[in-house]
């Protein structure tokens, strides 16, 4: 996944099976893509390929994906989309589509919790690295208690976003509840990477050179798709609300 991205990637992943894999073993071979896109910081149209397959329709097509504020997007399979989202990404704003079915959505939900997990992980990496190369005042930084506080907090972040995706495969999400937060938590999990890595990162975290700022504007586009997390927290919440019931989504 470090040599190729987009159109080159989907067309590798096709190759070598991906989409026999999402349909014979879709509990493996979901987390491992997605982590690896998240990780490498790669990038392919294959959301499609999860919310497509749950809709029952053919694979290789694209499908209009909601997005945070009720806007809705289309991740197309070509580069170089005009009026995208983001450069890096072929995403574009489209028209309103009709809503997705609870199976696609959840799907999607926890595809893209593994991608936004594997992109916390990518920061963490870059942040770590740095405080152990970094010497300020004679010592590494990484021997700063502060410094070591932030690190902390992202892995827990992100391994808690990681037990909530597990539980999510392994549960019957019969109302998309686990599926819901599990997206959110990874969400925050990212956000959170971001916030601390960029301090542990300094100055140098800000520059165009240096890859961090990468994973943080792949953080926000991911944490859009399919709701963002305080949008997906506000619904949790109603939905508890309104049944007066909070289901034991682990069992403990």
């Amino acid at each position: 996944m470090t040599a190729a991205s987009g159109v080159k990637l989907d067309a590798a992943l096709t190759d070598l099976g991906w989409r026999d894999m999402l349909d014979e073993m879709p509990d493996v071979a979901v987390p491992l893509v997605f982590r690896l896109l998240g990780e490498t910081g790669a990038h392919a149209p294959v959301l499609n390929d999860v919310v497509l397959r749950e809709t029952g329709a053919a694979p290789g097509d694209t499908v209009p994906l909601p997005f945070a504020g009720g806007s809705w997007v289309l991740w197309e399979r070509g580069e170089g989309v005009e009026s995208a989202i983001d450069e890096s990404l072929p995403i574009r704003r489209a028209p309103q589509g009709d809503s997705l079915p609870p199976a696609a959505l959840n799907a999607g939900r926890r595809a893209l919790g593994w991608w936004l997990v594997g992109a916390g992980r990518a920061m963490l990496s870059l942040a770590r690295q740095h405080a152990l190369d970094r010497v300020q005042f004679g010592r590494h930084i990484s021997s700063f208690q502060a410094i070591r506080h932030r690190l902390a907090e992202t892995l827990v972040a992100i391994e808690g976003a990681e037990a909530t995706l597990h539980v999510a495969a392994q549960s019957e999400d019969y109302d998309g509840l686990a599926s819901l937060l599990a997206k959110a938590a990874a969400g925050q999990g990212a956000l959170t990477a971001a916030r601390h890595c960029q301090q542990v990162l300094g100055g140098i975290g800000f520059t165009a050179e240096h890859p961090l700022h990468h994973h943080v504007k792949r953080s926000l586009i991911l944490d859009g798709l399919l709701g963002n997390a305080r949008e997906l927290t506000r619904e949790a919440g109603k939905t508890l609300v309104d049944k007066r019931f909070a289901p034991r989504l682990a069992q403990l």
